[in-house]
């Protein structure tokens, strides 16, 4: 079993009190807050409310219209950011711009999820018209030192769901805080690599692939990226995204 130890991690973390306090990429101050957010991402859901954007009469079209499900944390819920600033609208905006005018971009993050968390709503999250997801999940298991076999599990229960439903998915994979020693992040960062062969899944290695490091592309707390590190890393996912569009389209 592993044990959360203090010092400091990666991902520009001003302070190891950060994920103590439950800063840490979104987590819940208190567990009120948690299930309020959670409850509100259910009616957004079934209301329809939670698309980035409305889309057009065109491209809404029974058959024609892709719905990508972005399942995530923080870093997927658009934490700290006006609504259109968010990973979900940004990302919408760029693939319509990028060759697939007829895409849905549904924001199902939470801030302050784990895996466990995201098991917990997988199948009411994602509903019956999902055509593809982007899972991405564990940061908040790493930054809070939960054993790796832990969140690998609930990833694999994800990942299995899924594929029972013939969902495409891109697997966003994290990094793993160094301060909590060699042995675990030996045993975390494989995670996602092992998965996405075991389950077929694409794999996105680092959902923050090209952020970390650059202080002007994140928000006060060095833990969320602000609208233009949204944007480096909308552009970077994207054409992994138009992939994953891709197979869904073929799934039709």
């Amino acid at each position: 079993m592993f044990r959360s130890t203090p010092g400091c991690s990666m991902l520009r973390l001003s302070s190891i009190a950060a994920i103590a306090s439950g800063a840490a990429f979104g987590a819940s101050r208190v567990a009120f807050k948690h299930f309020t957010a959670a409850l509100a991402l259910s009616v957004a859901l079934l209301s329809g409310f939670a698309e980035a954007e409305p889309t057009s009469g065109a491209a809404d079209k029974k058959g024609e219209t892709i719905r990508v499900v972005a399942f995530g944390d923080s870093l997927t819920a658009g934490y700290g950011l006006p609504v259109p600033d968010g990973f979900a609208p940004q990302l919408q905006r760029w693939l319509r711009a990028n060759g697939a005018p007829d895409v849905i971009v549904i924001n199902a993050g939470v801030s302050g999820d784990t895996t466990s968390d995201g098991l917990a709503r997988l199948d009411w999250s994602i509903g019956p018209d999902a055509d593809a997801v982007i899972l991405e999940l564990g940061a908040n298991d790493a930054l809070r030192g939960v054993d790796p076999a832990v969140a690998r599990a609930n990833l694999d229960k994800m990942l299995a769901r899924l594929k029972e439903r013939g969902l495409p998915v891109l697997l966003a994979g994290m990094k793993s805080p160094r301060n909590w020693g060699d042995e675990y992040v030996e045993a975390f960062e494989p995670i996602y690599k092992d998965l996405a062969t075991k389950y077929g899944a694409m794999l996105y290695p680092f959902f923050l692939d090209g952020l970390v490091g650059q202080t002007a592309l994140f928000q006060r707390d060095g833990l969320h990226p602000n609208a233009d590190g949204v944007k480096k890393l909308v552009e970077t996912i994207g054409p992994s995204v138009l992939k994953l569009i891709e197979q869904a389209r073929a799934k039709k």
